[in-house]
């Protein structure tokens, strides 16, 4: 006498039917087989597959505190001081909104940023226009001088 239980009874009758037949993948190794077990592998998928960094892990005022020191490289490709003070003042209300409601065990000090500290850096980092008596090369196009 055999005992079936109803989860055993449903895949032998898939398997009559033919449903588990010509699957993607059908013949071929498993991923990863082999290969010693990561113990944050579904992490490390969630955030490949999510499109996401490690830096969204972290604990809000250490995010924070990574976005007040990259901050230098990420408004020197700017255009504009206006662009400069926009993302400042976006990562300040971010900071002030934190400090409103802190969470988490962790305690870190964050503070505000200075928005003219981080403008007069920018406008250091620009390059710099030549010199008002620097006249640039005239170059003289012949069209259709005959000699």
């Amino acid at each position: 006498m055999s005992f079936e239980t109803w989860v055993d009874r449903q895949v032998r009758m898939a398997q009559e039917r033919g449903d588990f037949d010509n699957l993607p993948g059908a013949g071929k190794p498993l991923p990863g087989a082999g290969k010693p077990v990561d113990e944050d592998w579904w992490l490390k998928d969630y955030l490949k597959r999510e499109g996401l960094t490690s830096d969204t892990l972290l604990p809000t005022p250490l995010r924070l505190r990574k976005q007040i020191e990259r901050l230098p490289e990420a408004v020197r490709e700017l255009r504009s001081e206006r662009e400069v003070r926009e993302v400042v003042a976006d990562l300040n209300a971010e900071i002030v909104a934190w400090l409103r409601a802190p969470s988490g065990p962790i305690i870190v000090r964050v503070g505000r940023v200075d928005v003219e500290e981080v403008v007069a850096r920018w406008w250091e980092s620009r390059p710099k226009p030549p010199p008002a008596d620097h006249q640039p090369k005239r170059r003289w196009l012949r069209r259709g001088r005959k000699p």
